[in-house]
């Protein structure tokens, strides 16, 4: 089995994003499967095409992206992807599109992750984590949507998601405005257990008291 794993570059004028820091420490194996690790571009389009053209360079039987969540506290993969973009900020290359992404794609896919099971074994590996209901409206939301679009018409027999982590310890240092964060050990450590979960999870059931109220 191989598992292809991205992480976004630095954008919006910071020097790193935890994401591809610690999709790039990763574990070479993880659950007996190759760990595949890509970076790839903040810029709408590009980014999904990146992902695009790794999983078929790859050809892994499960895809993982992985974003930045400034403000969040937990490692959180996200249940659905939404075909719409409202960018708060530009990309990398200046772009703010707002509007549908696929004009004749379907209004969302859900993961097709074990979203649950994946908390579960980050929660045991001791790593403060959540299912996350919404991907935003930037290039993590995009990419995730259009993942799901590429799986779900060019590649039917791969599994993919996508995970949000917060802000690193030391961006939060250098902003001085006391966000929420986390070390890229811990986001490393949170994000092996869900790949393994992901790995070798048969079936994941949807618990009560897992929502969320807003």
């Amino acid at each position: 089995m191989k598992v292809l794993v991205t992480g976004f570059e630095p954008f919006d004028g910071a020097t790193i994003n935890p994401a591809w820091e610690a999709v790039s420490r990763l574990p070479r194996e993880i659950a007996g499967a190759e760990v595949a690790r890509v970076q790839i571009p903040v810029v709408f389009g590009k980014d999904a095409a990146a992902v695009a053209a790794a999983i078929d360079a790859e050809r892994p039987d499960l895809v993982l992206c992985v974003g930045q969540a400034g403000g969040r506290s937990h490692v959180m993969p996200e249940f659905v992807g939404i075909n719409f973009a409202n960018a708060r900020i530009p990309d990398n290359e200046g772009n703010q599109p707002v509007g549908r992404l696929e004009e004749d794609g379907p209004d969302a896919y859900f993961a097709t992750l074990p979203v649950f099971s994946m908390v579960d074994a980050a929660r045991a590996a001791g790593v403060p984590a959540a299912v996350s209901y919404t991907a935003g409206t930037f290039c993590c939301n995009e990419v995730l949507y259009r993942l799901l679009h590429c799986l779900a018409t060019r590649h039917p027999g791969v599994r993919g998601g996508f995970v949000h982590v917060p802000f690193a310890a030391e961006q939060v240092l250098e902003r001085g405005d006391g966000a929420a964060s986390m070390t890229v050990d811990t986001m490393v450590r949170g994000l092996t257990a869900m790949i393994e979960a992901a790995v070798t999870c048969a079936d994941d059931a949807v618990r009560a008291g897992e929502g969320t109220e807003h």
